[in-house]
Formats: C-alpha cells, structure tokens, sequence
C-alpha cells in the first residue's frame, strides 16, 4: 500500500486493482486542466476536475464556505464508486503542475477513510520520464466500484474552530500560499490582500526540490523544524487561498515524519468574506 508518495518507477510496476487520476488544473483558466488531459495523460488514468469533481457550488452539498468548497462525504463517495474505486483499490493522483493539485483528491480519499492512495512523485513529467504509457483524448468509462465510508484519516477544521484558537499555543496556523499574497502585496482572487494574525508562511513549492520530486526527508524535517520553531507539529493548521495547495504541505510533513496534520479547508477565501474576522498584513 502506498499512503503519501508513489515514484514512477514504483508505479510503472504496480501489480494489483488500481486507479490513476489527472488533476491537472490552472485556477485561472478552468478548462485548462481537461485540455491538458486530452492532450496526454498516464495511459489508463481517468481525469478528475479540481473545479466540479473535487469542490462543489451547490450550497445543499457544500460544507463549508470559500472558493472551493468541499462536497459532503456521501455526495463525494459516491463519485468515486462512480469511477471505479472501491474500498480495496490503490488509487494514485498526479498533476504536471508541481504536485499541486492532486493533494485535494488525496485528501479527501483520506477524508473519506481510504488509505491507499498516493501521490506520484514528480507527476507526469516523472511519468515521462521512466518512459511510461501515454495516451490521448477521453478516457474510457470505468466500471462502477462500491465504495463505502469510513472514519476520517484528516482532521478538518471550520472557520468557527480556527477564529476561536487564534492566538493560542493549541494552534499554529501554516499559510501556503506565495509570499506576495501572505504579506498582502498582492490578491488575485479574493477580495481581500492578507493573512490570518499570527500565520507562518510555508509557500507549497518550497516542498520540491531542483529535480521536480518532493524534497527528501531529512531535508523537509530540518525545513519544517526551523519554521515551526517554538510550535509543536501536532498544533499545525494548513491554509491556502481555497484550500487546495494547502495539501503538498500536509503531504510533505507527514513525509518529514511529524505526523498528519490538519487542514482548514475554507481557507483565506472563506476567513477573509467572513465578517468581523481579522486580517493582517506584512
């Protein structure tokens, strides 16, 4: 079983049931991702919208608020039995966008209580690099699966829990996102430039080395202890812009090896349009 990376070597020559998903994406052009899909993608592997797949805009499904709000689990599980994942399948994400958008999927797997699942180290620029099966245009449809609910593997934390622990030493928040956004220089979404008081900023492709891979272990553990100094693991909170690139941050930590830690799905899209909430700058 693979639980937070896969190689490409390793996937190449997995035997067993498996699942590929494409979650290729670009926030500002929404169709980018299946053009991108269509033109090529890991032979088998089936494309999965960071936009209506994996966040919904139906405020009946929706639990919780921001850019892109997470479906409810049951609404989420059956998607998957849709595509052919069942409680006993690999499932393997990757993008060709630094790993960035594939997190969402693995995290919400996790949330759906599905272990198995990994992300391919490197994406499909690894994946072309091993010299493996390409294809392009539609996917097939797959067989139906069942897929069944378990306990959630993530902590997800709401708005409400996040604006009541700030400030304490129960709860250190992480912002991913790019340096210029966390200091409130700049804002291309939302309609607030900022941070949550009291954030650390740990933009999400800090996690990758020069060779496009996750850095080593040893290497993310040094990154994080000398972030979090002062701040204990197991109080992270992981923020982003709407809670998508959040994730490589969840996914490197648990790899550094200080545990799985939480995720504050809403993000600055929802924090910043919820009202009487504090922003800062700088």
């Amino acid at each position: 079983m693979y639980t937070t990376l896969i190689s490409a070597t390793a996937l190449k020559n997995f035997n067993g049931e498996l699942r590929i998903f494409d979650c290729s994406a670009d926030l500002a052009k929404p169709q980018a991702g299946m053009e991108q899909f269509l033109d090529k993608h890991i032979a088998g592997a089936l494309f999965a919208d960071i936009n209506s797949d994996l966040s919904t805009h139906d405020t009946n499904l929706a639990i919780n608020a921001g850019r892109h709000p997470l479906p409810s689990r049951e609404h989420f599980a059956t998607w998957l039995s849709a595509n052919g994942v069942s409680n006993d399948t690999q499932v393997v994400v990757y993008d060709r966008q630094g790993m960035n958008y594939c997190g969402r999927l693995w995290w919400m797997l996790k949330w759906c209580g599905h272990e198995a699942v990994a992300v391919l180290d490197g994406g499909l620029q690894a994946w072309e690099s091993v010299a493996g099966a390409l294809q392009t245009g539609q996917a097939a449809t797959p067989a139906t699966a069942s897929f069944a609910l378990r306990e959630p593997l993530v902590v997800l934390k709401y708005t409400a829990e996040v604006a009541k622990a700030l400030g304490q030493a129960t709860q250190t928040i992480v912002d991913a996102r790019a340096p210029a956004r966390y200091k409130g220089e700049t804002e291309p979404f939302d309609p607030v430039a900022g941070h949550i008081p009291g954030a650390l900023n740990r933009p999400f492709n800090s996690n990758i080395g020069s060779d496009g891979l996750m850095k080593p272990a040893q290497v993310l553990r040094a990154e994080f202890d000398t972030l979090l100094t002062g701040h204990t693991a197991d109080s992270v909170v992981h923020h982003c812009g709407s809670g998508i690139s959040a994730v490589p941050n969840v996914i490197a930590m648990e790899v550094a090896g200080l545990g799985r830690t939480a995720l504050y799905a809403g993000s600055w899209s929802e924090w910043c349009n919820t009202p009487g909430l504090p922003c800062a700058q700088g």
